[in-house]
């Protein structure tokens, strides 16, 4: 066989392994290793088996993958999420639809201090859904709303999936984090205007909260102040040059961890649990990313990612075309994958394509994140549907499916924004020097 056809092989048993319920990470390390020794050899292979866990780990540029996750958990058992919905909702609550647009404000603001799209989802729908029952909003709407809002934790930095997606591709963490402000805080305000539209139309499924004095509102504000100097500090710091994005995620870290001791949150229960966290998240990671550079390995002596790139680039077609025929695959993708799984088998083999039609690496990176985000909120694989499930425990899955349709089209809609008006992601990345 050539080794193409082992690469087009090894991705299949891939996909195989995932659906048949093994770990993202091992499934990948698996097929990498086998398939790179049937094509290079046994001792080669034995010889990335050997070097590239260590080296994954090892890297300097992984240090900020438990400090973000510990700054998320520092923050979460802080009780700075309550906070960021009670304020939304006194800002926006009068408005149809204004307790889901509130939990939206929320999501974009706990997303500033977490970094998971998941913990953003399970997080503000513990604190908020309940708050909608009592309004009588229909809970298949509001525990949609909540889902989509979910997607902002891997847009707004710091964020997982750019940490991915940088690794994997070797792009500026940084400049990634700083491409996600303006299109998270866009893409907030899109479902939001979403939320308003179908509350207006339809007022039973999240009627209007009550009029709050504009005297209170600006009060609550005090509230959520703990996330702005988080975020302002962390995001500012490396917009002047004054730390990198390693450094931010340890200042982060330790600004979380003030905030819990002022908020007196400190006990010997809650930094078990943070550090519990920490550690299961972060394992995740690196055992999904040490699986990926294995498999990485094996699609580059495959020739994939080369050949598909230089045929695509042949074609004769515009390379929009061709950019909008690889995020239908995303679509089609996140229908049946898990968005983390989706990043680190697909960036090997897209991410040379893009760069070969000339497309800006920072760039293809908030559209990638976009492009997980669609993933995540994609039935029936979805990962935040089946976690706000497990929050609204008496909400059936297919009732979600139903009101969740509005926020996937949103999604779409803004991912042609994004092409269309590319210096939406690119502006702060080029104040970086």
């Amino acid at each position: 066989m050539s080794p193409i056809e082992v690469g087009v092989i090894g991705i299949i048993a891939l996909l195989l392994l995932i659906f048949s319920g093994m770990s993202v990470g091992v499934a990948m390390a698996v097929v990498g290793f086998f398939g790179f020794a049937y094509v290079s050899g046994w001792e080669p292979a034995l010889g990335i088996l050997k070097t590239v866990p260590y080296s994954t780990a090892a890297s300097f540029v992984m240090s900020v993958i438990p400090l973000f996750v510990l700054m998320g958990q520092l923050a979460f058992h802080s009780g700075i999420s309550k906070d960021l919905f009670k304020t939304a909702n006194k800002w926006l609550g009068h408005m149809p639809g204004g307790m889901a647009m509130a939990a939206i404000g929320a999501s974009a603001g706990f997303a500033a201090v977490c970094g998971s799209s998941p913990a953003t989802t399970a997080t503000v729908g513990a604190i908020s859904l309940p708050e909608m029952s009592k309004l009588k909003y229909n809970r298949g709407f509001a525990a949609a709303a909540v889902a989509a809002g979910g997607t902002l934790g891997i847009l707004i930095p710091p964020s997982n999936g750019f940490i991915l997606y940088g690794v994997i591709t070797e792009q500026s963490i940084g400049k990634l984090f700083l491409a996600g402000i303006i299109p998270g805080i866009i893409l907030s305000a899109m479902y939001m205007v979403t939320i308003y539209l179908i509350a207006l139309r339809n007022p039973e499924l999240a009627p209007r909260g009550q009029v709050t004095p504009l005297k209170e509102k600006v009060v609550a504000l005090k509230d959520s102040w703990a996330m702005i100097v988080l975020f302002g500090g962390i995001m500012g710091g490396i917009l002047v040059g004054v730390f990198t994005a390693n450094e931010a995620a340890a200042i982060g870290a330790f600004g979380a961890f003030l905030f819990f001791v002022l908020r007196r949150k400190f006990s010997k229960e809650n930094i078990l649990a943070c550090l519990s966290e920490t550690m299961n998240t972060t394992a995740m990671i690196f055992l999904v990313l040490i699986g990926a550079n294995i498999f990485g390995y094996f699609l580059t002596v495959t020739t994939i990612p080369q050949t598909l790139a230089s045929f695509l680039a042949s074609l004769p077609v515009s390379r929009y075309v061709i950019l909008i025929g690889i995020m239908t695959i995303y679509l089609i993708l996140g229908c049946i994958m898990d968005s983390l799984a989706m990043v680190v088998i697909t960036t090997p083999i897209f991410f040379p394509v893009v760069m070969n039609l000339g497309f800006d690496p920072i760039w293809y990176g908030v559209m990638m994140v976009i492009a997980m985000e669609m993933g995540q909120i994609t039935p029936p694989v979805g990962i935040n549907l089946f976690v706000i499930t497990g929050v609204a425990k008496d909400v059936p899955m297919h009732v979600i499916f139903r009101y969740i349709t509005p926020f996937v089209v949103t999604i779409i809609i803004f991912m042609f924004l994004m092409i269309v008006f590319p210096q939406v992601a690119l502006y702060l990345p080029s104040l970086l020097h």
